[in-house]
């Protein structure tokens, strides 16, 4: 089982730590330092716990007035990159967000983000005061430094995960498109990854706001067409009639289906919770031109409370010819998830061409014995 990420922060890696603080700021005690962070309930803290901690304790043994502490910090920064540093934009979210200090904890976000990234630190400030904030963030979108860039789009997201939700954006996402507009023909992977999911944050909200966007940037630059495929993943999975139309997926034609026959078929069909089962699919498409299809398995998993709640899997997203017959089989396993717990049940299980289900088959799924 792998390390649980929470246990980064070791001894040895604040002692570290400390000691480079202690190169610039000579009062700076490491053992000190060390002793707080243990204290109180080290162990029973989560990820985001820790950082905290380690946060809170840091300003303890730092200069008492803000500006002298962030000044060290800023100093030590080169020395401290990747993601075990998230305590350092954490140290300007949780002491910095006076009026007083505005300008200077921009800089410090602009420049720790540099080496790790602020994207969680620059939310709380966008809640106290938004107009100010996504001005600012207007200002970072046109950074000639990529790491900038991305903290201007990923920071507001809507829904970024583990990151406060921006409520005021999931009711009204104008303010972002602004932002994205200066971003949509970046020529950074990073921040066109980080402009794709923020509109797919808005499409769960608004989907008809991101399939305009879509059909307007569509064509326009190829790291925008980039852009608007993986924005409209969701809306691909659901099957949005106009983003599958705006990416090729073929439709029904003059009135015929897109396949001829398609069967799928499970094996064995009563299976344990924990054990795995072999699907098996074949489809026959329909005669003519080449077409995009997109081919799905859906899974209609039983609930605590006996309803169901579907899920969908990839099994292929390509363009074929017409007439062609297409089979392959996937393994599922059926083991609990820390995202999905399994009950028992009959699960139906469906076979999706261009989010239209195509055949079907059912499953009984039974409680593990155990001996």
């Amino acid at each position: 089982m792998a390390e649980p990420l929470k246990n980064m922060y070791s001894q040895d890696f604040l002692e570290q730590f400390g000691r480079t603080i202690k190169a610039v700021y000579p009062s700076f005690s490491i053992e000190d330092f060390v002793q707080k962070v243990f204290a109180d309930g080290w162990q029973e803290l989560e990820l985001k716990g820790r950082i905290r901690k380690i946060t809170c304790s840091l300003k303890e043994c730092l200069p008492v007035k803000y500006e002298e502490a962030i000044e060290i910090l800023l100093v030590v920064h080169n020395s401290c990159s990747g993601f075990p540093y998230l305590i350092l934009p954490d140290f300007v979210e949780v002491f910095g967000q006076d009026d007083q200090h505005w300008e200077l904890s921009m800089r410090a976000l602009e420049t720790f983000t540099q080496h790790s990234s602020a994207e969680f630190a620059v939310r709380p400030f966008i809640i106290h005061d938004p107009e100010r904030m996504m001005k600012q963030m207007l200002r970072w979108a046109e950074s000639s430094n990529e790491h900038i860039r991305r903290l201007a789009s990923e920071g507001c997201r809507p829904r970024l995960p583990w990151g406060q939700a921006l409520t005021m954006f999931k009711q009204d996402p104008a303010p972002i498109l602004l932002v994205l507009e200066l971003l949509k023909e970046d020529s950074s992977l990073y921040v066109r990854k980080s402009v794709a999911n923020n509109l797919n944050d808005i499409a769960k909200d608004h989907p008809n706001i991101v399939i305009d966007i879509a059909q307007r940037w569509m064509g326009k630059h190829p790291h925008t067409d980039w852009i608007v495929r993986h924005a409209c993943r969701t809306l691909i999975r659901s099957a949005e009639p106009e983003v599958m139309k705006l990416f090729g997926y073929a439709d029904t034609k003059d009135g015929s289906a897109l396949t001829q026959k398609a069967t799928i078929a499970v094996n064995p069909i009563q299976v344990q919770i924990g054990d795995s089962s072999e699907l098996q699919y074949e489809i026959y498409v329909r005669e003519g031109e080449p077409v995009r299809i997109r081919i799905e398995y859906g899974i209609d998993f039983v609930k605590s409370s006996g309803k169901v709640s579907r899920k969908k899997f990839l099994l292929s997203d390509k363009t074929v010819d017409g007439g062609s017959h297409l089979q392959a089989s996937r393994t599922h396993r059926w083991a609990d998830l820390t995202t999905r717990r399994h009950y028992p049940g009959q699960h139906k299980i469906v076979l999706l061409v261009n989010g239209q289900e195509v055949a079907h088959t059912q499953l009984l799924l039974i409680n593990a014995h155990f001996s």
